[in-house]
């Protein structure tokens, strides 16, 4: 029997909730039944639409922490409650280190790291005097857990996100659980600007060992459990959802597949002691 997951009641934000990922996590808790707000500089192409309802859309800019507090102020007055909120907000251009100059990339970690920091503050102020408190996710990146070249800052800062969302973990127990969701490559409306035609993305998501780019809903379907009372004792947590992470290179190098062995066997080689085992 599928366990139905019932948000019925609560209020949910997600900041970049306008498209790609960001809608995917509307979408979801949608779904799930909660009232869904999403918020960003600019509004959606398209009203954000799930199971014949809408996720509302308020104008904000997320660098600005004055305009941050006052939409938590604002939606504490309109709801009067606050129970999860999604830090979704981010991105980053390709751009190598040495190119640019350390402003842009200081900005890529603005965005990508402290205006998370700024929003969870703001939201903690409305979640810690409530019944019930609340529940922060943060959207973090496999980039922050290896070499990222071409978007090294945006890696440095979602390794940083991780981190913080661990601390506020902590400080913030018990009223408020805060977890991290870590997706791989996702499939949007903007693949087709990192990995080309049809054929391309088929061709990346080869590569995964799921077989696929993660969808939208993929991501969407996380935060809502993490979100909900099914992950009441999960806090501090790190959900990777990258569809089994990425293929070794030395097994491609080796010649190893699903089907066949590698192409340079070890048979004939002295048995292993335990000398030649490092620790």
């Amino acid at each position: 029997m599928a366990a139905v997951i019932d948000l019925t009641g609560r209020v949910t934000v997600v900041t970049g909730g306008s498209r790609g990922v960001g809608a995917g996590i509307a979408r979801a808790f949608l779904e799930a039944g909660a009232d869904v707000v999403t918020c960003a500089r600019r509004p959606p192409d398209a009203p954000v639409e799930a199971a014949g309802r809408a996720a509302r859309f308020l104008p904000v800019d997320l660098r600005d922490a004055d305009a941050v507090a006052a939409f938590f102020e604002r939606l504490r007055r309109e709801y009067g409650r606050l129970d999860t909120l999604v830090n979704n907000a981010g991105g980053a251009p390709f751009r190598m280190l040495a190119e640019g100059g350390a402003g842009r990339h200081a900005r890529v970690v603005e965005l990508n790291l402290l205006t998370p920091l700024t929003t969870s503050l703001a939201a903690y102020e409305v979640m810690r005097g409530q019944r019930g408190g609340g529940s922060i996710v943060m959207i973090g990146s496999v980039s922050g857990t290896r070499p990222s070249p071409g978007t090294a800052a945006y890696g440095a800062a979602k390794a940083g996100l991780d981190n913080l969302a661990r601390s506020m973990a902590v400080e913030w127990a018990p009223r408020v659980r805060v977890n991290t969701v870590v997706p791989g490559m996702v499939r949007t409306e903007l693949s087709h600007l990192h990995y080309g035609d049809a054929d391309g993305i088929a061709a990346v998501g080869r590569t995964v060992p799921l077989g696929r780019l993660a969808s939208p809903a993929d991501i969407g379907d996380a935060c809502v459990f993490l979100a909900s009372d099914r992950a009441a004792y999960i806090s501090g947590a790190s959900l990777h959802v990258h569809g089994g992470g990425e293929r070794p290179a030395f097994l491609d190098a080796a010649g190893v597949n699903e089907q066949r062995a590698p192409r340079h066997p070890t048979k004939g080689l002295p048995p292993m002691t335990g000398k030649d085992v490092q620790p």
